[in-house]
């Protein structure tokens, strides 16, 4: 174990990404005594939203006046209590309110004209800056939101502090891919298997997401459990891990919570 309390930023694109890819790590890291902060990026209410924006609410039931990303916000508030992590909302808005305006666009790669990143660097720049370990998205899946803060992440800080989850549930859907481009290091793997549960819970504090993202809340810890078995088959065998792709130091750190 370190010897002195570790600062660990994990940068989430989303209202649950950080939870539902790296939740159990987050978990081990605050168990320790780490410091942990998620930092959720687009996060922004919109006033009143129209077209695919609107739609991204109405199609889980909500009606089109409610401020879904206050729900949203609530939600993640819940789930990082459950597991005693920090967390705070940076404010930007999705891409559906930047110009894409269809599930389709939302994986076919960034618009010429969407220059959210460099607010997205303004706004993490002060919190990685100091941190012994950065937790941030492969951007496996290629949602565009998820690109912009892998390739922020990978132009602010070094390489050998950072680690990268494999975003989840793209994971579960596409096992095989590797995520962005600049995604460097050495697969390492976190056991899990004590706090898979913990995990469960925090995901399936987010309501308006589990119906659409795992098919309900009912398969939220199976579809879990089975991608965290899965995920180690070829680093710790038969046991429920979360893998990332680490620098060296980032490694060292992420060794310290061996069982």
């Amino acid at each position: 174990m370190s010897s002195r309390p570790l600062g660990v930023v994990a940068v989430s694109p989303h209202l649950d990404d950080a939870v539902f890819s790296a939740g159990g790590t987050l978990a081990r890291l605050a168990a320790a005594g780490h410091d942990v902060l998620v930092l959720t990026v687009f996060t922004g209410s919109v006033a009143a939203p129209s077209g695919f924006a609107l739609a991204c609410q109405t199609d889980k039931g909500l009606a089109p006046d409610v401020d879904y990303m206050a729900l949203r916000r609530d939600e993640d508030d819940a789930a990082l209590a459950r597991l005693g992590v920090r967390g705070a909302h940076l404010g930007l808005l999705e891409a559906p309110h930047r110009g894409y305006h269809s599930p389709a666009a939302l994986f076919a790669g960034r618009h010429d004209g969407d220059d959210v990143a460099g607010a997205v660097a303004d706004a993490i720049r002060e919190h990685v800056a100091g941190a012994d370990l950065v937790l941030a998205p492969q951007a496996v899946g290629d949602h565009v939101d998820h690109q912009v803060v892998t390739a922020v992440v990978a132009g602010l800080v070094d390489a050998d502090r950072t680690a990268w989850w494999r975003d989840t549930p793209y994971a579960v859907r596409h096992p095989d891919a590797r995520g962005a481009p600049e995604v460097g290091g050495t697969d390492v793997a976190v056991d899990v298997g004590a706090v898979l549960d913990a995990k469960s819970e925090a995901a399936g504090a987010y309501v308006t997401q589990v119906g659409f993202q795992f098919g309900g809340p009912e398969h939220v810890a199976p579809v879990l459990a089975d991608l965290a078995r899965r995920e180690g088959r070829h680093i710790r065998p038969g046991r429920p891990v979360e893998v990332f792709r680490a620098g060296a130091q980032a490694r060292a750190l992420i060794g310290t919570l061996e069982p």
